[in-house]
C-alpha cells in the first residue's frame, strides 16, 4: 500500500504566491496541490499555518562544532553526527551539505590535522545504516593556504556524495582577513594569541600562500571536476577576484565581503550567498558588508545558516519583511540553494518534488517550526 500524508487548511508558499490549500505527499513525493480550506478525513489540519519546502543548507560549520565543542576537545564522532543531524531536523533543514575542511597545517602557531576523510566515512556509514533524519551531502572546504590540500583531496572520489567544493583562501591581509587588526582580535579571544604568536602565525600563512597558493588553487579546481562537485568561491572582495572565480567555473559565491564583489557576481551570473547570522544581526562579525544592504540592492540569492542552524528560517522571514515578498524570501533558503548545488528534485512545493516540507507557525513575527517531514516521513 502507498503511504500518504495530507496537509490541509494550510497557507502554501508556492513559487510566486501564497494560497490556502491542501498538499498531498504520496510515497515520499509531492502528488497534488489543491486550493481551499477543506479538511478531509485523515488529513492534518494545519489551522492556517504556513507550509513551505524543506530548507536547503549549503555551508554549515555545525558538524565541526559538534565534533570539537571547545578548542582541542575531540568529541566521539557518531554521537556528534547524530546530534548535528537532529539539530538540523529540528530547525527545518531537510538537505544539508556538511562543510569539512581539507588542507592541513602541521607547523606554526595554529596546527590543523587532517580529519575530513575519516569523518566523511563515518557520516556516510551513518547515512547508509539509516541513522540520519535529513539528506546529507559533503561540502569540501579547500584550504588553499595549507600544506596538504592536494593529498587530502586525492582521498575523495565520485562515490563520496561531494556536492560542493569551495575555494577557501584565509591568507592574512586579503579577503575575509584583509583587516589584520580584526583578525588579531579574533585570534586573541579564540586562541589566546599574544603579539608574538600572532605575528608568527601571519608570517607562516603568508609563506604557505607563496609556496603553495597557485598549485593548490589549480588542484582544487581540477578536483571539483573530477568529483562532479559544484565549485564555489569564498569571501570575494574585489571585482577582479570575481572575474577570476568565473573563469574557474565558480557557480556561486559564499559570503562576498563587499558590495563591489556582490555586484560583480551579478554581472558574471554568479549567485550570491550570504550568512543568516549577518541578516539577523544586520552586520558581519568580521566587519564586512551587511547582508541586508545586498538584499536591498537586489544582490542576494542564497542564505546559509553558517554557524547557527536555527538562523536559516528566521533570516528568510527577516528578508520577507525587507522585500515584502514571502515567496521570494523563502526561495533563498529552498529553491535557490538547491538549484545552485545542482539539485532539481527539491526546493519547491509542486507535484513531482521530494516530499520535504515543514509546517511553520508564528509567534508574532518569529517563525516557529511545528513539524518537519523528509520524503513524507515525520522527522521533527
Amino acid at each position: 500500500m502507498s503511504e500518504e500524508l495530507c496537509l490541509a487548511n494550510a497557507r502554501l508558499v508556492l513559487n510566486d504566491t501564497v494560497v490556502t490549500g491542501c498538499l498531498t505527499i504520496r510515497d515520499g513525493v509531492i502528488d497534488t496541490i489543491s486550493e481551499g480550506d477543506t479538511v478531509a478525513d485523515g488529513a492534518i489540519d494545519c489551522d492556517g499555518d504556513l507550509v513551505i519546502p524543506g530548507l536547503v543548507e549549503l555551508h554549515t560549520d555545525n558538524l565541526e562544532r559538534h565534533i570539537e565543542p571547545r578548542p582541542k576537545v575531540d568529541w566521539p564522532h557518531l554521537p556528534a553526527i547524530l546530534a548535528h543531524d537532529a539539530e538540523l531536523a529540528s530547525t527545518g533543514i531537510t538537505t544539508v551539505f556538511d562543510a569539512l575542511r581539507v588542507g592541513s597545517i602541521h607547523g606554526g602557531q595554529m596546527r590543523y590535522a587532517p580529519y575530513a576523510r575519516t569523518l566523511a566515512n563515518e557520516l556516510l556509514a551513518a547515512r547508509a545504516a539509516g541513522h540520519l533524519r535529513v539528506s546529507h551531502f559533503l561540502h569540501l572546504r579547500a584550504e588553499i593556504c595549507s600544506e596538504t590540500l592536494l593529498e587530502e583531496l586525492a582521498e575523495f572520489g565520485p562515490e563520496d556524495r561531494v556536492g560542493i567544493l569551495s575555494l577557501m583562501d584565509h591568507t592574512p591581509g586579503q579577503r575575509q582577513f584583509r583587516d589584520l587588526a580584526a583578525l588579531k582580535t579574533y585570534l586573541s579571544k579564540k586562541r589566546g594569541f599574544d603579539d608574538a604568536e600572532f605575528a608568527e602565525h601571519v608570517e607562516n600563512l603568508k609563506a604557505l600562500q607563496d609556496a603553495n597558493g597557485q598549485k593548490h588553487q589549480a588542484g582544487a579546481v581540477a578536483a571539483s571536476r573530477r568529483l562532479g562537485a559544484v565549485l564555489a568561491s569564498h569571501d570575494d572582495t574585489t571585482a577582479d577576484q570575481v572575474a577570476v572565480s568565473r573563469t574557474q567555473g565558480v557557480a556561486f559565491a559564499e559570503f562576498p565581503t563587499t558590495h563591489e564583489a556582490a555586484a560583480a557576481c551579478r554581472a558574471h551570473a554568479v549567485a550570491v550567498m550570504m550568512g543568516a547570522p549577518n541578516i539577523i544581526r544586520n552586520r558581519s562579525h568580521s566587519g564586512n558588508v551587511a547582508a541586508l544592504e545586498l538584499a536591498e540592492a537586489g544582490l542576494l540569492d542564497i542564505v546559509s545558516s553558517d554557524y547557527v542552524p536555527s538562523a536559516l528560517l528566521l533570516s528568510a522571514f527577516r528578508l520577507a519583511e525587507v522585500w515584502q515578498d514571502l515567496p521570494r524570501a523563502i526561495a533563498c533558503v529552498t529553491r535557490n540553494p538547491a538549484r545552485a548545488a545542482g539539485l532539481t528534485d527539491r526546493g519547491d512545493l509542486m507535484p513531482g518534488q521530494r516530499g520535504d516540507v515543514l509546517r511553520v507557525g508564528m509567534a508574532g513575527t518569529t517563525p516557529m517550526v511545528r513539524a518537519v517531514w523528509c520524503r513524507g516521513q515525520r522527522i521533527g
